[in-house]
Parts: C-alpha cells; structure tokens; sequence
C-alpha cells in the first residue's frame, strides 16, 4: 500500500484503508481482471463506495473518493465473457461447465488477424484456433464439469462481473458432437447452428437497443428437441459488430460441456461449418455498417438447424461454411441526427453515412448514436421469442 495513498486519511483510518485496498486486488485477482480494465455493476459500485464513505474523510479526500470512483465506472468498458450457465433456475459456478481460457485479459474480443495490429487482443484470431471456444479453451476440457440436459431444456448464458453486452450485433449457439469425451474434444469436428438472435425491436435504434440482446447481462440458448443423445461442446457467441463497417467485428465466445439425454436415436440432418472457417474478414456480416438507417442484416454461419434429426447417416454434413443469409429487410429509414460526442463507449456524433475507417488504439471507441428508426423485427431463431 502506497504511503502516499495512506496519507490522505487520518491515521486511524489506515488499517481500513488497507483492507479496503486489499479485499478489493484480491477481488480482481480471482476475476483475472487488470484493476483500471474491471467493469463495476452497481452493487460493486455502491458497496466500495460505502466504504470509502464510511470512513468520513475531509471534503479534499471525499472528492479524491468521488474521482476515484468515477474513474473505475468510466474505464469499464464494453468487454464481456461468459462464464456462468443457469438450467432450471439452477446457476452453476464461475467456469464449471464452461470451458475456462487462458488469454491475459479475458474478457477481450477476437477479431480477424487482417485487422490492425493496435487492435488484435492477446494475438486471439476470428480466423484461428481461439474462435473455437476462446483462447487456450481446447486444452481445458478435463477440468470442466459436464452438465446433463434434455433435448428441449433452455440454458441460460450469463456474463462475468455483472457486464452486459454493450455492442449492437446478434447472439448465436453451435453444437458439435463430441464422441464418447467432451473433456478431450477439441471442437476440431463439425459444427451446426441451433440459435440466432438479430433485431428484435424495431422501433428502437438500430446501433443499440433495436438488437435483441443489446445491454443484456445473459441470453437463452434451446436445446433442439430432436437432439441426438451423446457429449457436445455447446458453443455460444456475441459478435459486436459496431466496428464492423471497417471489418473490425468483435467475438465474444465460450464453450459448455453437455451430456444429451432422452433425446433421439439418430443423427443431425442440418448444414455443418468447421471453427475456423465458418467466419472470413470478406463476409458481408464482417462488412456490415449499423450507421446511416436500418437495413437487413446478413447473419453469419449456416442456417438454424430445425431439430428433426435423420433416422441414417452421419453426423456430418457440408462442412463448408455456406453463404450467410440475409435477415428480413426492414423499411427503408433516413440517417440518424448528430448526437452529443462522449468517449469510451458512449455515444457520439452520428454520421449520415459510413464512418471513416481508423484506429482505435486498443480502446474499443464508442459507436455512433441514432435516432429512434422505424422497421420490421427480425425474431430470433431459438423455439422461442427474443425480447428487446
């Protein structure tokens, strides 16, 4: 503890200083979150600022709080990982069917290596090994639980560190037969889709909340009711693409281990991509510009697997990744008005067209705001509703 801090505050407040301080490294320390990167919910917020206000400080050092305090909610960014699941209200540990990784600051995003080099984090790839299940995560199978569920069963997916999704973009989940030992599949076989979520809102603005899961703490994934028994690696997505329109979108993916249960006998009929190759920098969705009005939105990946599984033949199907099918157009809108500029993630000028291309040196700039834009839903592919 640095002296220098100590000296802000009388001498008897010094021992709860320093176990103020303390409890809260170790706090980061378990959440492998630098100290200036974490992002606070408000109950992190209002408990250490209870804390600190408790310890009745002069007017100086309560303003020093008040900035200190100001400075860790405004440093939080956009960032997110998942790592908690929830079946039948039941929420598991921290990491105990989601595969852990191993990348230096985990909540960062994977990007495609043609990017900027100022903007890939943690050397992670979208067209490499960590857009599997995350960095290191193909190696950290044996000590990740198995969880057992039912061909119809919801799993619920929730963020770290009460983060929520703070980009625009769609939700997705995969599923890959993992043989006889999910704890030592790689993720290397094939892949079919089982859920999408794109725009669900749509009266509200198309860069934030007019996506289905836009500023959500966590999302609903279906098990498809037609689902062979066996071990998969269920594999969840966010993919923020408020960066997209210079090829820059953001992925945010982690992997469960599920064991199918009292489902089918027989095998999936549905289109099949490997990870990587499902995603390239030159598909439309990587391309895609949320600025200048709402427009249809070319999901990644191969079409939503209806759950009638095959009574013959193998798991297996193409195992190209196909074209990306556009979502359901909605009405033609004109651009969004300028808006008042902020920085880190908040809102800014809104262009009339296409932002210029730039960098944004590692720190994720906040997108463009709109104006409230009038168009057609696009619901999400799950056997259930999305909400706004």
């Amino acid at each position: 503890m640095s002296s220098v801090l100590l000296d802000f505050f009388p001498s008897h407040h010094h021992q709860q200083i320093f176990i103020f301080f303390h409890s809260l490294q170790s706090f980061f320390r378990r959440a492998s979150l630098s100290f200036l990167s974490f992002q606070f919910n408000r109950a992190s917020l209002q408990h250490y600022q209870s804390i600190l206000l408790s310890l009745k400080p002069t007017p100086f050092k309560m303003k020093f709080s008040a900035l200190a305090l100001a400075a860790l909610s405004q440093v939080a960014s956009a960032h997110y990982f998942f790592d908690v699941s929830a079946l039948n209200g039941v929420e598991s540990k921290s990491f105990q069917y989601i595969r852990d990784f191993t990348r230096p600051t985990k909540y960062n995003p994977i990007k495609f290596s043609s990017n900027p080099s100022a903007d890939i984090r943690d050397n992670s790839f979208a067209d490499g090994e960590d857009i599997i299940c995350n960095q290191g995560a193909t190696g950290t199978g044996g000590n990740t639980e198995v969880l057992e569920v039912k061909g119809g069963d919801v799993m619920t997916f929730k963020l770290a560190v009460g983060a929520k999704m703070g980009h625009p973009g769609p939700t997705l989940a995969y599923m890959s037969a993992a043989g006889s030992d999910v704890k030592s599949y790689k993720g290397d076989g094939d892949w079919f889709k089982i859920m999408e979520e794109g725009v669900c809102n749509a009266s509200g603005d198309f860069t934030k909340d007019a996506w289905c899961n836009y500023d959500a703490p966590s999302f609903d994934v279906k098990i498809p009711q037609g689902t062979p028994n066996g071990e998969y690696l269920l594999r969840v997505e966010h993919i923020g693409i408020h960066r997209s329109h210079v090829n820059q979108p953001e992925h945010y993916v982690s992997c469960a281990q599920v064991k199918v249960t009292g489902g089918s006998d027989g095998t999936v009929d549905a289109e099949m991509v490997k990870f990587p190759g499902a995603y390239k920098d030159t598909d439309e969705y990587a391309n895609f510009s949320i600025y200048g009005g709402a427009k249809a939105f070319p999901m990644p990946g191969p079409k939503v697997w209806d759950g009638a599984a095959s009574a013959g033949g193998s798991t297996g199907g193409n195992t190209e990744a196909p074209a990306a099918g556009n979502t359901e157009a909605p009405a033609s809108t004109p651009a969004p008005e300028a808006g008042n500029g902020q920085q880190n993630g908040g809102e800014q000028a809104a262009p009339s067209a296409t932002p210029e291309a730039g960098n944004n040196n590692g720190q994720n700039g906040g997108f463009p705001g709109a104006a409230n834009q009038q168009f057609q839903g696009q619901t999400g592919s799950n056997g259930s509703p999305c909400s706004a």
